[in-house]
């Protein structure tokens, strides 16, 4: 990794929670890059182990950002950018390896368009890299109850990559596992809401951009991979709980009132459904998880409010980006596994 004044700087942000291997892994792939103008910050979000002592003795060269508590992956970020020098910012999480060519790889791609606020790589599985990984694989999208799903992945079914989806696209929201976007306008939003904590603070974050007039893309071209689920497992009934209050935060606040009020309704009777599920396969921890979503709602009424008020939800989304069916019902009872079988 060299410094060039001739490209644009990129601040390559990394939150991290321990786990001394993974990110040694990452930090290693990340020199190897070959795109010249790179600034590393790592985030400490007061790790349990010896991460900050290793990151001092192993690599010198990184900028260690510290924080005395855990901020989460939303206030890791923020606190990151707070001393970022570059023009672009690269949201990246500890556990991703590269091809050296990807920085390079985005970073022409969203000097091509002005509109391209974020850009996120082609994302597969560490362990099987025929396959995308769960998180984000080639671009994001929502249905419009916010469930989210991938081109590549729809709910726990990861499709293999067989070039199928190479095509540069605009998406909805660019995997917080590795996105480029533009600091200006991460400041103009106001980084991430750091009420998410963590998981699908990205989709909000890409939706507040497109409120703005800004585009969300995919650069099949750039690859990493994605060791997955390392700080918090699938099955952790945090993670269920996480997105369960997360998704239903985007429907109350990022729509306007009438619509907020007209998807309610079906979105709580699919959760009623989810619970039954959870309780008559005994998850009892991922039953509570989601008793837990609703709380939470109903207990935070007033900062939802105060959400709604500094969002312009009258500016619409394109229809082709928000999917105006259910994804639960297309997967669940329509059996549709894949991306490529949706019909818009």
């Amino acid at each position: 990794m060299t410094q060039s004044s001739t490209r644009p700087m990129v601040s390559v942000v990394i939150p991290h929670y321990g786990g001394t291997e993974i990110l040694g892994d990452c930090l290693t792939s990340l020199n190897k890059c070959i795109y010249p103008n790179l600034e590393i910050i790592v985030v400490d979000n007061d790790s349990p182990d010896d991460s900050v002592q290793f990151i001092k003795s192993t690599f010198p060269d990184i900028k260690l950002i510290r924080s005395e508590y855990n901020r989460g992956f939303a206030g890791g970020c923020n606190f990151g950018v707070q001393h970022a020098k570059g023009e672009y910012l690269l949201i990246l999480n500890n556990d991703t390896i590269h091809e050296p060519d990807w920085i390079d790889r985005l970073v022409k791609m969203m000097e091509s368009n002005p509109k391209i606020s974020a850009v996120q790589p082609k994302i597969k599985n560490y362990d099987n890299r025929d396959y995308f990984d769960y998180a984000g694989a080639c671009g994001g999208f929502m249905d419009k109850y916010c469930f989210p799903f991938a081109r590549g992945r729809i709910f726990n079914t990861v499709e293999k990559d067989e070039g199928q989806y190479d095509e540069a696209i605009q998406i909805f929201w660019a995997s917080g596992t590795a996105f480029l976007t533009r600091k200006d306008v991460f400041n103009k939003i106001g980084g991430f809401d750091e009420t998410f904590f963590a998981h699908m603070e990205e989709i909000d974050y890409h939706w507040k951009s497109q409120m703005l007039g800004n585009e969300i893309w995919v650069e099949p071209a750039s690859v990493i991979y994605h060791k997955g689920a390392v700080t918090l497992p699938v099955s952790s009934p945090q993670k269920t709980y996480l997105n369960y209050r997360n998704s239903l935060i985007l429907l109350l606040t990022n729509y306007s009132v009438g619509t907020s009020f007209q998807l309610i309704f079906p979105r709580f009777l699919m959760e009623c459904i989810s619970l039954t599920k959870e309780i008559l396969t005994f998850k009892w921890g991922h039953a509570f998880a989601i008793l837990r979503s609703w709380m939470w709602i109903l207990s935070h009424l007033s900062l939802l409010k105060r959400r709604r008020d500094i969002l312009n939800q009258d500016k619409l989304i394109s229809p082709k980006l928000i999917f105006q069916k259910s994804i639960v019902v297309k997967y669940f009872i329509g059996k549709i596994k894949k991306y490529s079988e949706l019909e818009w």
